[in-house]
């Protein structure tokens, strides 16, 4: 279940080795990522994407909308 969460909270989140994937582009990732951010642009999620993720540790997915 996809729910929003402020800074603190994902900074506790990782600290307890949630993990933390960036579904941005490919360049806008390369230009600034999250600390400890893993990149798996939007268009490339499938079950092989996702099947390389931990099914055991939170996952937090980050994008922003630059509009």
């Amino acid at each position: 279940m996809a729910k929003l969460i402020d800074r603190g909270q994902l900074q506790d989140l990782v600290a307890r080795g949630a993990q933390l994937v960036e579904v941005l582009s490919a360049k806008e990732y390369e230009e600034d990522h999250l600390p400890g951010a893993r990149s798996i642009p939007l268009p490339d999620i499938n079950r092989e994407s996702a099947a390389s993720l931990d099914p055991h540790r939170a996952v937090i997915v980050y994008c922003w909308d630059s509009a």
